[in-house]
């Protein structure tokens, strides 16, 4: 599922070669400093760990140690003041430790239980000094409960092998990667909070204008987060990135207690690449107003024709519908519908559109990606993945957990500090080879709602975010959740504003209804989050052309709006 800013699914660079562990393995820096005290810990304790573990009746064959550093600093303005300031600085530290071997350990699925392919939060706090005595303390005593685990399960999986019919997957349960080495200079946090302080109160302030925006919040977090990562094969990896999200909501309420939220939101590296506070005073101002014609639009019944999704809105469309679909685990997990696992080398889409994951990628169309990284949680480089190529599905995204046909990692697996890593996804991008302008598109829509007997059509403009479910056990259909919708007339009616529709659907079904896409690209930046929690993204795609989509009615609350009016005094003061 993804969130915006921060939302659950059901899913100078020097290039050298060295030698480590007890093979002979190659592999590439990037990149190259002097590695800091928290590594030369960690180091110290897996060489200790795996040394001294061996003489177990079951020693572990791999051992990773993972420590995720993170300061940050948030502010909080609602309607002009200054309600919520933090800063912080925490670290964690996430041991996994498997036993067997690659081709069978104590990671693999116990059949006949639910949510083993979940990662429950497991992560430890660790002490924030430099202080190489306590951090392994630490390790130490996460490493001995992590192993003890692991060994009890090692004999629940086999045991549970023998008594059950062999896997449908016949891949082993660990890959084999070659090691890396990276390491980058720590970063500091830098923000201005004066300054921050008092654009917050400005923008939000802007919420006043309209006594009945009943929320009107504008929110920043800056962060620097530190990743320290050391396995048992030989990789070593530190990597130091700073993140800045600045977040407006408004929210109103109709006449019939429907809850009507908008949202801004913008993502950098840096605050200097944040949209000026210009831009954001008109797009927040422009919400208002928008908010103003919600609280008396119609509201919208249940409909299937034809309908434009946004880049934005097409972005989300298909990290929801397809990106949940494609991460490699699901296609070992007996719980998981597998829509796509047969379907490698079938067509799936037009022959003009391409998706392509790439992590390596900080920018499109003028704007930061979230989904950017230069290593997954489990030390491999992330990698530029085409899952469709001319329309035709070609791979999975996938972490160290191997499928049939697949037995390696393109460097998507993927965690929040404190989970199990799995296969997640990255920088989404729908490309389409043969594009036409935005006037045109409108005109194709109305051409097809013709066709089709419709009215009109739909066009879905700004998405809050989505879900969708993955579990045969249930129906796999998708609830995108939109935010701002227009009806566009077949005949010379301006558009109209509409309220309280959900897109929904099934995925191979609404797949074969694309027929047309814009030149334009928009750009959704996010949280997304499923068994691993939540994780950064972006989600980016031109314009698309449905020719049948399905919309239902929103649920909404039975409450009524506020009975007394705003306070006039408070409303001046503010």
């Amino acid at each position: 599922m993804l969130t915006s800013p921060l939302r659950t699914s059901f899913h100078t660079i020097a290039l050298i070669l060295f030698v480590v562990h007890q093979g002979i393995f190659s592999t590439t820096i990037l990149a190259q400093t002097k590695h800091s005290p928290v590594i030369e810990a960690m180091k110290a304790e897996m060489q200790r760990t795996m040394t001294d573990l061996k003489t177990e009746p079951n020693p572990p064959y791999f051992v990773s140690y993972a420590i995720t550093e993170t300061q940050y600093v948030t502010l909080t303005a609602s309607f002009g003041k200054i309600v919520l300031e933090d800063s912080n600085r925490t670290r964690t530290l996430d041991v996994e430790v498997r036993v067997g071997n690659y081709d069978l350990d104590n990671k693999r699925q116990i059949r006949g239980t639910n949510f083993e392919m979940g990662g429950f939060s497991r992560g430890t706090s660790i002490p924030l000094d430099d202080d190489a005595a306590s951090i392994r303390t630490a390790i130490w005593a996460a490493t001995d409960r992590q192993y003890k685990a692991a060994a009890e399960r090692y004999l629940k999986v086999v045991s549970n092998r023998a008594v059950k019919v062999k896997e449908e997957d016949s891949s082993g349960d660990f890959s084999k990667e070659k090691p890396a080495s990276y390491s980058e200079p720590l970063q500091k946090l830098v923000i201005n909070t004066e300054v921050w302080r008092e654009r917050l109160r400005r923008l939000s302030e802007i919420f006043n204008n309209d006594p009945k925006i009943y929320t009107g919040d504008v929110y920043l977090r800056a962060e620097v987060i530190h990743r320290y990562f050391v396995n048992s094969e030989g990789t070593v990896i530190q990597t130091s990135d700073p993140y800045v999200r600045v977040f407006a909501q408004g929210r109103t309420k109709a006449d019939d207690g429907m809850s009507l939220p908008l949202f801004r939101s913008y993502f950098a590296f840096t605050a200097d690449s944040l949209p000026s506070e210009g831009i954001m005073q008109k797009e927040i101002s422009e919400m208002t107003v928008l908010l103003a014609k919600l609280r008396t639009a119609p509201l919208m019944e249940t409909y299937s024709g034809p309908a434009i999704l946004s880049g934005e809105a097409s972005g989300v469309f298909f990290h929801e519908i397809f990106g949940h679909r494609i991460e490699g685990h699901r296609q070992k997990d007996v719980n998981s519908s597998q829509t796509f696992k047969n379907l490698v080398g079938e067509r799936i889409l037009p022959e003009f559109i391409d998706v392509v994951f790439d992590p390596a990628e900080r920018s499109l169309a003028g704007q930061n990606l979230a989904g950017y990284f230069k290593f997954d949680d489990e030390g491999v480089q992330g990698q530029k993945v085409t899952t469709v190529k001319n329309g035709v599905f070609r791979e999975f995204l996938m972490s160290r957990s191997p499928i049939d046909q697949m037995p390696n990692s393109n460097g998507h697996g993927r965690r929040q500090a404190g989970f199990s890593v799995v296969a997640r996804q990255s920088n989404l991008m729908v490309k389409a080879a043969k594009t036409v302008p935005f006037d045109t598109l409108r005109s194709l829509l109305r051409a097809e709602c013709k066709r089709q007997g419709k009215e009109y059509g739909l066009y879905f403009v700004e998405i809050q975010g989505g879900f969708t479910f993955t579990n045969r056990t249930m129906p796999n259909a998708f609830n995108v959740l939109p935010l701002l919708v227009y009806k566009i007339f077949t005949d010379s009616r301006p558009d109209e504003i509409v309220r309280g529709v959900d897109l929904i659907g099934t995925p191979l079904t609404t797949f074969k209804q694309i027929s047309a896409a814009g030149n334009d690209m928009g750009v959704f930046n996010g949280v997304c989050g499923a068994e691993s929690g939540g994780v950064p993204v972006s989600a980016s795609s031109p314009s698309l052309l449905v020719n049948v989509i399905e919309a239902q009615k929103k649920a909404k609350s039975q409450a009524k709006p506020p009975i007394l009016g705003f306070p006039d005094e408070a409303k001046k003061t503010n």
